[in-house]
């Protein structure tokens, strides 16, 4: 079994709208990628999603391009 790392229990917990913001998208794209898989990680509390701080974080780190060149 693949076990992902858990957040830190002290990350801030943002619901989806505030989670776009932070993002600069739409809540609508947020969930669109959470089909598709190419989003941020987040969490399921019973039916809420929630998205750690570290996560969006993360998300856009592994995003960051120096060049147009890099894939």
């Amino acid at each position: 079994m693949n076990e992902r790392p858990m957040p830190p229990f002290d990350d801030e917990l943002l619901p989806p709208p505030p989670a776009a913001k932070e993002l600069r998208v739409s809540v609508s794209w947020l969930a669109k990628s959470r089909l598709r898989g190419d989003g941020p990680r987040y969490v399921k509390i019973g039916r809420s999603v929630r998205y750690p701080k570290s996560y969006i974080h993360e998300y856009l780190r592994a995003r960051t391009r120096s060049s147009t060149s890099e894939f």
